[in-house]
């Protein structure tokens, strides 16, 4: 036998060798996690958090059945004609857009919409300021996502001079007669605002600028968000006090913990609106007060 034979037969033994260990360690880890204990010691021998893949199991399964129900609820939506709004507000890196991926992931995209507008073209600028945002409102059947929505003008567009004191001033005032007539109109509107903390906020930036596939993410705004956190609780404040009101309030929810967030929010919404199915839900439906809960000046507030 040539030395260029015995060596490929070495290597053909070899790999074949390897293939059969990592098939019986396959067998074995299945063996293993036939059991919670199994599940446990498997995870430790191979080096991870038990408790954090625990955790991150039982939010799987839950986020799950919260997706089932909000396709059910889609469904009553399409059926019955209705027009929902969901609004997701709060500080850059909050985790509004993480969830609204979870909301809408089973979802049929033809009646559930993602509604993140870019900045206004000069023709918009020259508009009436809701008029961009009324023109994405949901048509009969429809459930449509914001992420940002007109309150960019309550928080952002002053904080950072994108617009002057009398456009905000005009907004201030309009802007609870502009969901009023909404409201009236039958438009099932939630307003959500995802709270974090400072120290979150900076961990969540470095986290984007370290990881190559999210530093898109990363925006002039971002840059100064922390350098500008006092002046944006102080028009956060403003607006909360000029637009919580009882037909359109305002929910706030702790988003340190990103995954919470998400589960409770889905909770809120489902248990807001009515949907066929709804007492034969697979899970919890009320959401938990520590996490999410209607604006109250008297709350203490994270961010």
């Amino acid at each position: 036998m040539s030395v260029s034979k015995a060596n490929g037969g070495s290597k053909s033994a070899s790999g074949d060798a390897a293939e059969g260990l990592s098939k019986l360690l396959l067998e074995n880890d299945l063996e293993k996690i036939t059991s919670k204990r199994g599940l446990l010691t498997m995870l430790r021998q191979k080096g991870f958090s038990t408790k954090k893949a625990l955790r991150t199991l039982r939010y799987e399964a839950e986020l799950e059945k919260l997706q089932i129900e909000l396709v059910r609820l889609q469904r009553s939506v399409q059926l019955e004609g209705r027009r929902v709004a969901i609004l997701f507000e709060g500080r850059d890196a909050a985790g509004k857009g993480g969830t609204i991926r979870r909301f809408i992931e089973h979802m049929n995209p033809r009646t559930a919409r993602v509604v993140a507008l870019p900045k206004p073209t000069e023709v918009e600028q020259g508009q009436w300021y809701f008029q961009r945002y009324a023109s994405e409102l949901p048509n009969p059947g429809e459930i449509r996502f914001f992420d940002r929505s007109w309150y960019n003008r309550a928080v952002v567009e002053p904080v950072m001079g994108f617009c002057d004191d009398d456009q905000y001033r005009m907004f201030m005032q309009q802007v609870p007669e502009f969901e009023h007539m909404l409201y009236e109109d039958g438009v099932e509107l939630i307003k959500f605002w995802f709270a974090i903390s400072k120290k979150e906020q900076v961990e969540r930036f470095d986290a984007r600028k370290a990881n190559p596939l999210k530093q898109w993410k990363i925006s002039p705004v971002d840059e100064k968000a922390q350098e500008l956190w006092d002046l944006y609780t102080k028009y956060k404040k403003r607006m909360f006090s000029r637009s919580h009101t009882t037909y359109s309030p305002w929910i706030i929810v702790k988003a340190n913990d990103k995954k919470r967030a998400r589960l409770e929010s889905m909770r809120y919404v489902l248990n807001r609106l009515d949907y066929q199915g709804k007492e034969q839900s697979g899970t919890n439906l009320q959401p938990d007060p520590e996490v999410v809960r209607r604006f109250h000046r008297s709350n203490k507030q994270i961010d």
